[in-house]
């Protein structure tokens, strides 16, 4: 996405302040520290390893290593899943650092998509030699996020996943089996009310989602993926359904038909505003972003960020 005006880049040859959270994903800490220090060694980088021994400390940590980083002139990098890297660029973003990404996460919707490789050694051979570049943020009220943000069924299943993924292991067809088991459960459709460029309407819909990262979009087979890199959002909603057509449309997305379901409609968009239709006194709503459940304050305004994140990656994405 072009930004008109843009500062200049940051630096990306200042030491290296590394937020490491691998309780996100599935990978032996040992072998990522050792990938870490041996390329910065190879190539005389100073080198702040951050390992977090309570995830929730992540934002705390990050806004740490972002002030540390901004004294340094140095670079601030997330190690994790999508969440920990959500974490980290909301304390990056507008703070005049470079941002680097080495993927640990199941998905990595994120760092596929900017061509940055989920292996930890290939990874930190692009961070120590590529340029940073400016790429689109989406915004929910004052917390940013980098895949997706969503309402309604979504959280909730995220919600539920963490239970499996404590059972069972981390893993996509985990993920795909939490996800059917909430849909047997039920669920019940949202009354909301969304603004579009000055035209409200009032909508019942199970869940509102709103994507960020063309892959994602791509995969799930909405057009919108073209938008996202031309600077938009896609909102993606869907019709009030009974469970077993849902069961259905979540088959239709893992083979990349959902776009073109009756039961769905999609559309990008610059910025977005929420209210709740029913019950009208509510003041919060469970909100996902990029794979972590928060709760924000109604309304809430979805947008594009009007600053970059200057993030460290080829110059064109290899995904």
């Amino acid at each position: 996405m072009p930004f008109p005006a843009a500062a200049p880049a940051p630096s990306t040859a200042g030491p290296l302040f590394v937020v490491l959270n691998l309780s996100s994903g599935s990978g032996d800490e040992a072998v990522v520290r050792r990938a870490i220090e041996q390329a910065c060694a190879n190539a005389g980088r100073e080198l702040h390893l951050l390992a977090l021994e309570d995830p929730r400390q992540v934002s705390a940590v990050a806004r740490g290593a972002v002030q540390r980083a901004c004294e340094a002139r140095g670079v601030v990098v997330a190690a994790g899943g999508d969440g920990t890297l959500n974490a980290v660029a909301q304390a990056v973003l507008g703070s005049g650092c470079a941002f680097g990404v080495l993927p640990q996460g199941t998905f990595n919707y994120f760092g596929r998509v900017h061509g940055i490789p989920q292996d930890t050694a290939a990874a930190m051979q692009l961070l120590l030699q590529s340029p940073a570049l400016p790429v689109q943020v989406g915004k929910v009220n004052d917390r940013v996020f980098l895949v997706n943000a969503s309402v309604g069924l979504y959280p909730r299943m995220l919600e539920e996943r963490e239970g499996w993924k404590r059972r069972f292991g981390r893993s996509r067809l985990v993920a795909f089996g939490a996800g059917v088991t909430t849909l047997l459960r039920g669920y019940r459709s949202l009354r909301l009310r969304v603004e579009v460029q000055g035209r409200t309407q009032s909508v019942r819909t199970p869940t509102l989602f709103v994507g960020n990262n063309a892959l994602q979009l791509e995969q799930l087979g909405f057009p919108e993926a073209r938008s996202v890199e031309q600077g938009a959002l896609a909102a993606v909603l869907l019709r009030p359904v009974s469970r077993s057509e849902m069961l259905w449309l979540m088959l239709r997305g893992a083979f990349g038909q959902l776009g073109a379901a009756d039961q769905v409609r999609n559309f990008a968009f610059t910025h977005l505003t929420l209210r709740l239709g029913w019950p009208p006194t509510a003041r919060h709503i469970k909100v996902a972003t990029d794979g972590e459940v928060l709760r924000l304050p109604l309304p809430l305004e979805f947008s594009v960020a009007s600053e970059p994140l200057w993030l460290i990656r080829p110059p064109r994405p290899l995904a």
